[in-house]
């Protein structure tokens, strides 16, 4: 063990860099200057210790665990932390019960942190409602869930939701060159070398997330450290190639069960709906990268086809479903330029939503009126018995006539003069629209 060596793992204290560097007061803090900024209420709440029961919502890395230290620091009120991961009612009814107590004989208040908050069920939630009611505890949620759908309405209601912004490059090139300077829980006591490009592509490369850049960071210290050969009397050299070496494959924040997954088909869709080819390629390119599920992009796209296209262009359909076929054949990575090729054509094509808005109209009517009996000129008749009761008297037979046009009742009696289809004038469309114009007519 080489000298550099002997040093990190007496700064390590067997704790990882991020969590040593960790700031213990807001001075010391870096970003979220909209919540946080001079003057801003939640500064002023934390400051003052009048904080009440706040969710701090962000993504992972931006600060929610350590401002919620931060608190605990700040605060005259006893801090307890529970996570939802490894704890459950019970835990909480014992937490409870010492919390009343501490009220009783020593009149002092109580912070939960809840971390990961969103991983706790309703039922679980609503254990705490009472108690944050009541006040016996303030709480301080965190997740990376929208608490809008993860958090039960009364708790949420009682709560002040603060969102967290993912850290700008600046911000984590700053958080960087703390902990390299820091000479009590960094590395500020090794001589370490490095650019400032190689600073700021560390930033770039941990995409908002403090804790992944501080983890890069400890890595390439430690490989920088073991390979200094000289007994110590060199500098740990850390460099583009380095960082490089370790992040072989940048990996992209994309959760498939959380919001992200949404906002960004959500992205896909809108693009496309716009034809805006280039974000549309962006966009599926940038799942395919995250490790999205290529038939469930698929699917999307096969959706988008009908609702958002249909028939301005048929054959929208056919690229979309070829599309399916190909990634169920073929699976990625050789599938993904026929998802890519999909999502282009569906871009470029001309759009209508009649088909989609005609459904809305059709069942709109199926609700209000229930299931109508079908008009009996256009059942069929197998049975004698149907044929004396009525059932297709009348009916002519399309073939017969010029053009195979011909004018009687298909739509239920009440609905007989209800128009659903309308198609635009873009595309195939416009010829369809045409064709039904003279057959109206």
């Amino acid at each position: 063990m080489n000298l550099f060596q002997q040093q990190i793992k007496k700064t390590a204290k067997l704790a990882p860099l991020a969590d040593r560097m960790r700031p213990k007061s807001l001075e010391k803090f870096v970003g979220q200057e909209k919540i946080l900024g001079k003057g801003k209420p939640l500064r002023i709440a934390i400051e003052q210790d009048q904080l009440q029961s706040i969710i701090f919502w962000g993504p992972p890395g931006s600060g929610k665990t350590t401002l919620a230290m931060i608190v605990a620091n700040a605060t005259s009120s006893f801090f307890v932390r529970f996570s939802a991961v490894t704890s459950g009612i019970p835990d909480l009814k014992e937490i409870i019960k010492e919390v009343k107590q501490r009220w009783t004989f020593q009149g002092q208040r109580t912070i939960l942190f809840v971390d990961e908050i969103h991983r706790f069920n309703k039922t679980q939630q609503n254990a705490f409602l009472p108690h944050v009611e009541d006040g016996t505890i303030i709480l301080i949620g965190a997740t990376t869930e929208n608490p809008s759908f993860e958090v039960i309405s009364p708790l949420l209601s009682r709560s002040t939701v603060y969102v967290l912004e993912v850290l700008s490059e600046e911000d984590l090139a700053k958080i960087i060159r703390r902990a390299i300077t820091d000479k009590e829980n960094g590395y500020g006591n090794l001589s370490i070398e490095i650019k400032k490009e190689t600073i700021n592509l560390i930033a770039q490369l941990s995409y908002g997330d403090a804790r992944i850049a501080l983890n890069i960071l400890e890595f390439a210290v430690n490989t920088g450290a073991n390979l200094v050969t000289d007994k110590g009397k060199g500098k740990i050299q850390i460099d583009r190639g380095l960082i490089q070496e370790i992040i072989q494959k940048n990996v992209i924040r994309y959760d498939k069960d959380g919001e992200e997954h949404y906002n960004i088909i959500s992205a896909l869709h809108k693009s496309m709906r716009d034809s805006d080819a280039d974000a549309a390629l962006y966009w599926v390119t940038r799942m395919i990268e995250a490790g999205e599920d290529p038939l469930y992009i698929a699917r999307r796209l096969i959706r988008f086809a009908s609702e958002d296209i249909g028939n301005a262009d048929p054959q929208a359909l056919q690229v979309a479903v070829a599309a399916m076929q190909a990634v169920h054949f073929l699976g990625l990575p050789e599938g993904d330029l026929a998802l890519i090729q999909a999502a282009v054509y569906l871009a470029n094509a001309p759009k209508s939503n009649a088909l989609y808005k005609g459904k809305q109209l059709a069942t709109q009517d199926i609700k209000s009126y229930g299931p109508l009996p079908v008009p009996f000129i256009i059942r069929n008749a197998p049975t004698k018995l149907m044929k004396e009761m009525g059932y297709g008297a009348g009916y002519q037979y399309a073939h017969d006539f010029k053009d195979a046009v011909v004018e009687q009742q298909h739509l239920p009696d009440l609905l007989q003069d209800r128009i659903y289809y309308f198609p635009s004038e873009r595309g195939a469309e416009k010829k369809l629209r045409d064709n039904g114009r003279k057959r109206k007519k």
